[in-house]
């Protein structure tokens, strides 16, 4: 076990899924076909031996209640441990008081009840693997007040727009934080996963509090970095930011590859997710499948290139999909023929023939739409 409360936060405004984000919040979102996001945050947690964890909600609760329950499949038991689901119960004016302080403060009393000396904040739309064992000893030896999660990255002009960027010294601590707007290639990028004690975390909660009604976590550590030390921990390997439609797609599409996959998925660091038990898919004669991950339960009679399909979906005779995202329960017509296309769960594509989208803006077939 390790001596660390994990905290799953939710998102902020820079993170909107458009389409998905309608029906579900961002952590509940289905992905690569059998997962949905916020496993892979639960999974490095309950990995690295944390048992109590929470994780807050900020609004449409129920596909995620549905979809951790108990927190069985994570490995945590009940026992020695609890996941915890909590979610701002006063009622807000507006959407911007819908803060991860606002919900913290609400629910003070179950951080304060904890008997752990530190704690682990991470959001769930930050997608990579890393054992928090390694990044708390280094915490505890640095005698850092606070330890960053960051990522090296060469394409910030295009991608992880909204998040944090970090400047640091070349003991890596922390000297500036500052909004990435897509104006340089080259950034260190902040996930949002930070260490440190319990008691910190709750005079900033408090001191955020104090300072803006409309405060976030993330703005109270640009006003503290000078105060504190705050050091950065370098994350290796692949890392993905799912705050958009076009980013859900980019990464959906970059973990086809096995060599990009193999840095994520490793057999002594599973990924755990609610299990489904449903038949193996079935192919016909006339199917054919090529640089797809295909989930179970499917029917393949068409023909699917570069594609992610998830949990029970129906591909008819005739139909060709490329580079397309097909979500649980979905149904693609005879003949049909998508590109660049994400099709919500249960949708039905059989009247319209024909649609292609691009990377850069894929089209979005609505949950329970036919067309």
């Amino acid at each position: 076990m390790i001596d660390a409360l994990g905290i799953v936060n939710f998102e902020d405004s820079t993170a909107d899924i458009e389409g998905l984000g309608n029906y579900r919040p961002v952590p509940a979102i289905s992905f690569l076909g059998r997962y949905r996001i916020i496993d892979f945050v639960l999974s490095n947690m309950t990995n690295s031996g944390l048992s109590q964890i929470q994780v807050h909600i900020k609004e449409k609760p129920r596909s995620l209640i549905e979809h951790l329950g108990t927190g069985l499949h994570y490995n945590i038991n009940s026992k020695r441990g609890k996941l915890r689901l909590l979610y701002g119960e006063s009622k807000v004016m507006s959407d911007v008081y819908n803060h991860d302080i606002g919900s913290f403060l609400q629910n003070m009393q179950y951080i304060e009840e904890s008997n752990l000396p530190y704690v682990i904040i991470a959001p769930s739309y930050m997608i990579y693997s890393i054992d928090f064992n390694e990044v708390l000893e280094s915490h505890i030896a640095s005698k850092n007040d606070i330890t960053v999660l960051y990522k090296n990255v060469d394409t910030a002009k295009h991608e992880f727009i909204g998040c944090d960027t970090l400047s640091m010294d070349k003991e890596k601590r922390v000297n500036g934080i500052e909004e990435n707007r897509g104006k340089y290639k080259t950034r260190a990028i902040s996930l949002e996963t930070y260490v440190m004690s319990r008691r910190l975390f709750i005079e900033l909660i408090n001191r955020a509090a104090n300072t803006s009604a409309l405060y976030w976590f993330k703005d109270i550590l640009k006003e503290v970095y000078d105060e504190l030390k705050m050091v950065g921990y370098p994350v290796r390997g692949y890392v993905a930011c799912i705050n958009s439609l076009p980013a859900y797609y980019k990464a959906s599409m970059e973990l086809r590859c096995p060599d990009l996959a193999s840095e994520l998925f490793v057999d002594y660091w599973p990924i755990h997710t609610m299990t489904n038990d449903s038949p193996p898919t079935r192919y016909s004669i006339d199917a054919t499948v090529k640089g797809s991950i295909v989930s179970n339960g499917c029917l393949i009679e068409g023909r699917v290139e570069n594609c992610v399909i998830g949990r029970n979906a129906t591909i008819k005779k005739g139909a060709v999909i490329k580079n397309c995202i097909i979500l649980p329960g979905a149904f693609i017509g005879e003949g049909a023929k998508l590109d660049t296309v994400i099709v919500d769960k249960s949708a039905i594509v059989h009247h319209v023939k024909k649609l292609v989208g691009t990377p850069e803006a894929p089209i979005y077939v609505k949950r329970r739409d036919r067309i």
